[in-house]
């Protein structure tokens, strides 16, 4: 009787460990973003960034009109990192996924500046 309750117990466990594996889905990251930058000049205020999944390798880019690659991107649980060449110096991107909101910073020579972005629909 003590096996079948412990045989019982193992597989909830494992059932609640597969499902909280799901929890996040990388895939949800995929898609276009439209992101806002506070404390920065009005130029580089607002945009979008592109993120795409091929072969469980992801890449990415930001910028409405000129695209910066992102260099190092990973992704993992819900935390998205990655830099970029912006100007001379490197940006240092982090992230945390919510459903279709990401919430960060980005760290400059210049400092650090908070960013949010909203997952577009797809059409």
């Amino acid at each position: 009787m003590k096996m079948k309750y412990l045989f019982l117990v193992i597989f909830a466990i494992t059932m609640f460990s597969a499902q909280a594996g799901n929890f996040f889905k990388a895939g949800d990251l995929a898609g276009t973003w439209k992101y806002t930058v506070s404390n920065v000049p009005p130029e580089y205020e607002t945009g979008t960034m592109v993120f795409e999944q091929k072969d469980d390798k992801w890449s990415g880019s930001l910028g409405s009109t000129e695209r910066m690659e992102m260099k190092e991107l990973a992704v993992d649980q819900g935390k998205i990192t990655f830099k970029l060449d912006f100007q001379g110096g490197v940006l240092n991107v982090t992230l945390n996924q919510e459903g279709d909101s990401l919430k960060g910073t980005i760290v400059s020579q210049d400092g650090e500046f908070p960013i949010t972005a909203v997952k577009e629909a797809k059409n």
